[in-house]
């Protein structure tokens, strides 16, 4: 039987790696910080101690097989109903929360970490989650802006206006267009949908200014 002595060092430093980890979710004020990033990897750690030490009252009883890991496999499965209470559906198919939904997920396996008496293997990994959640994010939004792509839809009455429209958009040189789609929803109205490539919002700001200049657009949505 374990001592209460390592219960209790478990669950404390369950504590303090969690709290580590939700101290970067914190300062971005999601909803998921620093107390629900404890309170994860602390009851992880519980069920890890309960999984591995809970029943060995009636271990070594005629007919009874125990499989220690059973308990703490269920977290793993488990924790994916948090995790998806984090990730936020948006408009024109935006999704946040994923690295949120996946900071869960690595403080459940620590707190396992922990509960297992792997404090080395803990450690390691809440020092790596905060390296990847602070550290590298500097690093990938100066990488990802140079991929990032920006789009604008207008809607425009007449076919010759949306021909001007299009036209006025291609010529554009400092905007690489990816995709561009048109369809027709009624008699005499047209949308149009461009993707830009490469583009910074100022010269997504310009082109919207230059649009709106037109009397026959009716309708500018853009995705910056």
């Amino acid at each position: 039987m374990i001592e209460w002595t390592e219960i209790l060092l478990r669950l404390v430093l369950a504590a303090v790696f969690g709290a580590a980890i939700g101290l970067e979710r914190e300062r971005k004020e999601w909803a998921a910080g620093m107390r629900t990033h404890m309170m994860v990897c602390v009851g992880a750690t519980l069920f890890m101690l309960v999984s591995a030490y809970g029943f060995s009252g009636i271990l070594g009883t005629p007919d009874v097989v125990l499989d220690p890991s059973r308990i703490a496999a269920q977290v793993v499965s488990g924790i994916g109903f948090i995790g998806a209470g984090t990730i936020l559906f948006q408009k024109q198919g935006t999704i946040r929360g994923l690295t949120t939904a996946s900071g869960m997920w690595t403080v459940a396996a620590i707190g396992l970490a922990t509960g297992g008496g792997m404090y080395f293997a803990a450690a390691v990994a809440t020092v790596l989650a905060i390296i990847i959640l602070w550290v590298l994010q500097p690093v990938e939004k100066s990488f990802a802006s140079r991929f990032v792509q920006r789009s604008i839809s207008v809607t425009t009455t007449g076919r010759e206006q949306s021909v001007q429209v299009i036209t006025a958009i291609f010529d554009q040189h400092q905007a690489q267009i990816s995709n561009c789609y048109i369809e027709r929803s009624g008699e005499n109205e047209f949308h149009l949908s461009f993707r830009f490539k490469g583009i910074n919002r100022q010269q997504l700001k310009s082109i919207i200014t230059e649009l709106q200049k037109n009397p026959d657009i009716t309708n500018i949505d853009w995705q910056s």
